[in-house]
């Protein structure tokens, strides 16, 4: 008895140390695409639902997008931290005075198109002058009037939704198009390929890649750590996506599900196979995130020379490359 007294009178002298694991800080982050729900972003779902921004400690919210959400109207509200954008529309945006950075491009192509029936009489660009086009808002204006301006071509322009009804219903004479979207929905209502004039903006000196990841300065200044760990979180979503392509379609399945897009998974695989085309183009060495300093001239040239920037932004504040790929 006497000895357990002693025992106990030790323990409450010189009481055994508790081992606390200390829980790891976690940063929150909202991220908004720049259109609806679907396999253009599987990276960042897949990123999300594997866990990868968990486990470097980011707890990331993704918002739904679409062309009555801008993305770029998100971020410089403060409503969002990291968008993704075209190129065109960092460039005019930063020649603006918007304090954004391109913290990765993810997208090293243009895959934005104009569409016509050739039943309508249009086989060359001359051929849309007077005609009705179909253009989705702001941002994805920017391309079309620069293709419009390098032909002096005078269209009226009506407002593009999510659909295509207009086009295929005959209320406007052209129709904006993703490669990896709109343009195999045009095939799959009906219309066979060598019925349609399709103008690929590429083709024409406005090769932009597209989707890129962008935050304000400010947001990168206060946790650049935090940001990068964003940007590489989401490209091992991509390697992901890619490697897994049918469990990534299961993955962009639940988030249009949860949106209510009317697609199906064969539209959403053909889109997830030219994504890939896109960012990770074959016979490029290109890394995943990188801006080459080529591109970046040859985009902002194109826009000042057609009128739509006045001064061209230095690369160095416009690009910050957390993957430190800078192809110069």
């Amino acid at each position: 008895m006497g000895r357990i007294r002693v025992y106990l009178l030790v323990w409450f002298i010189f009481p055994v140390p508790l081992v606390v694991a200390q829980q790891p800080n976690i940063t929150e982050f909202s991220f908004i695409p720049q259109w609806v729900p679907q396999a253009q972003f599987a990276g960042f779902y897949v990123a999300h639902e594997k866990g990868f921004y968990e486990k470097l400690n980011l707890k990331v919210n993704i918002l739904r997008g679409g062309p009555d959400r801008s993305s770029c109207q998100f971020l410089t509200e403060g409503r969002a931290d990291f968008a993704t954008m075209f190129l065109t529309a960092g460039i005019v945006k930063r020649g603006n005075g918007v304090k954004l950075i391109n913290i990765a491009q993810i997208v090293q192509r243009s895959a934005l198109m104009l569409i016509a029936k050739k039943s309508s009489g249009i086989h060359v660009p001359e051929d849309l002058q007077g005609k009705k086009v179909g253009l989705w808002d702001d941002d994805f204006r920017i391309q079309p009037k620069a293709f419009f301006r390098k032909y002096n071509l005078s269209v009226k322009i009506l407002p593009q939704s999510a659909t295509l009804n207009l086009f295929l219903r005959g209320g406007v004479d052209a129709a904006s198009a993703m490669w990896y979207n709109e343009y195999h929905m045009i095939l799959n209502a009906g219309l066979d390929a060598d019925e349609l004039t399709t103008f690929f903006l590429a083709d024409h000196g406005m090769n932009s890649p597209e989707d890129g990841i962008y935050c304000i300065e400010e947001t990168f200044r206060k946790n650049p750590s935090a940001c990068c760990d964003f940007v590489r979180a989401s490209i091992d979503g991509w390697k992901y996506a890619f490697d897994n392509m049918q469990e990534a379609l299961d993955i962009v399945m639940k988030y249009v599900s949860e949106a209510n897009v009317p697609t199906n998974k064969i539209h959403q695989k053909w889109m997830l196979e030219r994504m890939k085309d896109l960012i990770m183009p074959p016979g490029e060495v290109i890394p995943i995130g990188t801006l080459a300093l080529e591109s970046y001239d040859q985009v902002a040239l194109e826009l000042k020379r057609n009128g739509l920037i006045d001064k061209i932004p230095a690369f160095e504040g416009f690009f910050v490359g957390c993957m430190s790929h800078v192809k110069r």
